[in-house]
């Protein structure tokens, strides 16, 4: 596809860097010389320098052709106008980054009155998905599939946890009884999909995918079962912090929040009565030890500098919080802050620009089998997809042990109507099925994609 990207700050440019591994023409937009030499040198994509509410700038991106208009500047006014000028030049798709909560409210009007096919909002989305972990705090990541019937959970063995140094397959029958399947796992960076033979080692993040119910029930009989968060610390007062304050407030979850901008903390008091602001240095040992941080059930790092959160959540774990949800967007940082045992680290850019790979994924495979979702797993290692069969799905009715799937691929779960079933031999797909399938490396547009390439459209090997 050809796909024009308005805007080379830390969204545009993790968007570029994975459309071009999926094999896109990818073209950029920025006023800024330096952003865009960098992005030219490092993805090898064509740079266009203007304003991007140009129409003359557009036009030497080649939008009047393109596929898709991603406008992903810091302003959204601009990112708006960007894609009313896109579509009136010719372009098909067009999304728009909107961060402002004033215009939530507001955003259905403004979608059709400005032709924006997609709008996306990096802050709100990362709230949602760290309330999903406070929810959960057992889990180290979760990702919900087929509106909360499936979920995927990862989490870090421990010396002492029983699946340790025993083949999958001799798991304990409370365990296999489960409705549940361990689907990927991360030894040292290298990702991997295990089947009955693997055998888990302490230190490997592993990823199970089931109902809600079995995975709850799994963390209690491994005795990581963590009681119910009730109190909320956080550092940092922005935007990700004002949309998490309101989903926890409805959670009635009590929240404290530390942020050095007085104007700042006077906004969220107003908006929040009962959350409790505190200005200050979040970054000051004093001041959290005053503040009573241990006495947390979970902490949250959301400051500007990855810096800044990797040193007060690795403080938080010192002081004993088991829950703690560190901000980084630098992948080289993730790394080596999850060797440190920091497991929860969540990427605003890596989401936002995960939701619209999803998107340019379903507008490439418009004739197939839906893609519902699509999430990256073990530090993008992996891709968990949600699919909807569809009637040209080859091999329908086929047990599973008559098929062949391509190496690395996993499928995982199929959802039929309201029942989860996890696939065993006599297994099969049928028309309307949700099906989930893990995918190491990437590359699975459709659910056709999963099936190896010495098998014909009947199943049978040429």
């Amino acid at each position: 596809m050809d796909i024009v990207v308005v805007g080379v700050g830390k969204v545009g440019f993790s968007l570029a860097e994975q459309l071009v591994q999926e094999e896109h023409n990818i073209t950029v937009v920025d006023s800024d010389e330096e952003a865009l030499r960098r992005a030219g040198d490092q993805l090898d994509i064509m740079t266009v320098r203007g304003n991007g509410v140009s129409a003359s700038t557009l036009r030497e991106a080649g939008v009047d052709t393109a596929d898709l208009l991603v406008a992903a500047t810091n302003a959204d006014e601009v990112n708006m106008v960007c894609c009313l000028t896109a579509k009136d030049l010719g372009a098909k798709h067009t999304i728009a980054r909107i961060r402002n909560p004033e215009y939530t409210n507001s955003l259905a009007e403004l979608r059709r009155n400005l032709k924006i096919d997609m709008a996306i909002n990096p802050e709100n989305t990362t709230a949602v998905e760290i309330s999903r972990l406070l929810r959960f705090p057992s889990a180290a990541n979760i990702e919900t599939f087929c509106r909360g019937k499936v979920e995927l959970m990862g989490f870090r063995l421990q010396a002492g946890d029983f699946l340790i140094d025993s083949p999958l397959y001799a798991l304990p029958d409370k365990v296999k009884k489960l409705s549940l399947l361990f689907c990927a796992v991360d030894r040292g960076g290298e990702v991997s999909i295990p089947n009955g033979s693997f055998v888990p080692k302490a230190g490997d993040k592993l990823y199970m995918v089931g109902r809600p119910d079995s995975l709850d029930q799994f963390f209690r009989q491994l005795g990581r079962y963590a009681p119910k968060v009730k109190q909320v610390f956080l550092v940092g007062g922005g935007k990700i912090s004002m949309y998490l304050a309101a989903i926890l407030d409805r959670m009635n979850i009590r929240l404290k929040i530390i942020e050095q901008n007085e104007e700042r903390c006077r906004l969220i008091s107003e908006r929040f009565p009962r959350v409790v602001v505190i200005c200050g240095d979040g970054t000051d040992s004093e001041l959290l030890e005053s503040e009573n941080l241990a006495a947390s059930d979970a902490f949250v790092a959301l400051t500007d500098r990855d810096e800044d959160n990797l040193i007060i959540s690795l403080y938080a774990m010192q002081q004993g919080i088991s829950k703690v949800i560190t901000k980084c967007n630098r992948q080289n940082y993730a790394g080596i802050v999850r060797s440190l045992g920091l497991d929860s680290v969540i990427s605003p850019k890596f989401v936002t620009a995960s939701n619209i790979v999803h998107v340019v994924r379903g507008l490439q495979n418009s004739q197939g089998s839906v893609m519902n979702s699509l999430h990256r797993i073990a530090g993008g290692g992996a891709e968990a997809m949600e699919f909807t069969v569809g009637p040209s799905t080859r091999n329908l009715g086929v047990p599973l042990k008559d098929l062949k799937l391509r190496p690395g691929v996993l499928l995982a779960v199929i959802v039929r109507k309201n029942d989860i079933i996890i696939p065993q031999g006599p297994s099969f797909l049928q028309k309307d099925d949700r099906v989930i399938i893990i995918a190491r490396g990437g590359g699975v547009l459709d659910i056709n994609d999963i099936y190896s390439s010495e098998f014909t459209a009947g199943g049978a090997a040429k």
